[in-house]
């Protein structure tokens, strides 16, 4: 027999026999009703088909119960599974996450800070664009709520909690580790709108003038408006290759995505980058990108401690929920890479 349905609170406070304020208070925090109605609330809630309204019954709370998280790119890996780690950690803490994505826009990660705002959810979490994001908008957001940078950190949120990688010692491990095995590496670049692959870029700078090596960088513009990422790595490496250029050489990618690109660029030039030869081409990357182990060849890479990151990024905001928000008690920790050797170096 089908449950009865029961569309409003004043529906459902009839049904079971109590007050509507009682059945407010029991949805907001059972604790605050006495044990007898929690009994005849709980019992009547199994007679009837009633889904409370989520915001409805944090209206008058102190806290929502929700964290708010950025994320830059919805068809990127990467922030996937970032996401799945920072939804777990809130999830074990009793938070719920609602996400908002800038698709690489300033102006839409603009409107998702400030619905974050109006929401009066808990607390933050970005992983901001870079120096191109509205550092006004980000200032308000820290006056208002405890707020935690992750993956990128723009010079203007210097004094922001951030966790990440540390990318100069990401980079210049797998930077090292291509000088060892064969030729000193070529930095595959992206433009430099991306906060990351500039810090990466700068690492791969420094750790080559610590060997001794010149630095040699390639694909710092676009050779097309839409190439990015995948598609950035293959249109660079295929003029390059077209023209005999680089066929010989290791070739570190600013990250994962952009070297998935130059694997492709090699195949269709007819080359194998592989560990295995002496000499010849060697491709990597960063980040370790779910795809990598199973690209052909296998993509060699320095692997970020996604799911750390997520949950790290959980922690302070939460240690920062239950206490004041002070600027001169500031986090910054910064997580080391790994290497992953596979077949492309």
């Amino acid at each position: 027999m089908a449950k009865p349905k029961i569309h409003t609170m004043e529906e459902l406070a009839e049904a079971i026999g109590v007050s509507r304020p009682t059945l407010s208070r029991y949805f907001q925090d059972p604790t605050k009703v006495s044990k007898s109605s929690v009994a005849r609330i709980a019992d009547g809630l199994e007679k009837v088909e009633y889904t409370p309204n989520f915001f409805a019954t944090r209206m008058n709370r102190k806290s929502t119960g929700l964290i708010g998280v950025i994320i830059p790119y919805l068809n990127d890996l990467f922030f996937t599974l970032l996401l799945e780690a920072i939804e777990t950690a809130s999830l074990r803490a009793g938070y719920t996450v609602i996400t908002q994505c800038s698709h690489a826009d300033p102006a839409l990660e603009k409107r998702a800070a400030e619905t974050f705002l109006s929401m009066n959810v808990d607390g933050a979490i970005v992983a901001p664009l870079g120096d191109d994001s509205d550092m006004d908008v980000y200032a308000r957001l820290n006056e208002r709520l405890p707020f935690v940078l992750m993956d990128s950190r723009p010079k203007a949120l210097q004094d922001v909690d951030f966790i990440g990688s540390d990318h100069r010692q990401s980079t210049g491990a797998i930077t090292e580790y291509l000088c060892r095995v064969g030729p000193p590496p070529v930095f595959l670049a992206m433009p430099r709108v991306n906060f990351n692959a500039l810090e990466r870029e700068t690492a791969y700078i420094e750790k080559m003038r610590e060997l001794g090596h010149e630095p040699q960088i390639v694909g710092a513009r676009l050779y097309h408006e839409h190439d990015h990422f995948e598609a950035h790595g293959l249109a660079v490496l295929d003029d390059m290759f077209a023209r005999g250029q680089l066929i010989e050489s290791s070739i570190l990618c600013a990250n994962d995505r952009v070297a998935i690109g130059a694997l492709r660029a090699a195949a269709q030039h007819g080359l194998e980058p592989g560990a295995q030869r002496k000499g010849g081409l060697r491709i990597a990357g960063h980040d370790d990108y779910p795809l990598c182990p199973f690209t052909t060849p296998s993509l060699t890479t320095v692997a970020q401690n996604v799911t750390a990151i997520g949950q790290t990024a959980v922690d302070r905001l939460l240690e920062k929920l239950r206490a004041e928000n002070i600027a001169e008690n500031q986090v910054i920790h910064l997580m080391d890479g790994i290497l992953k050797i596979r077949e492309s170096a």
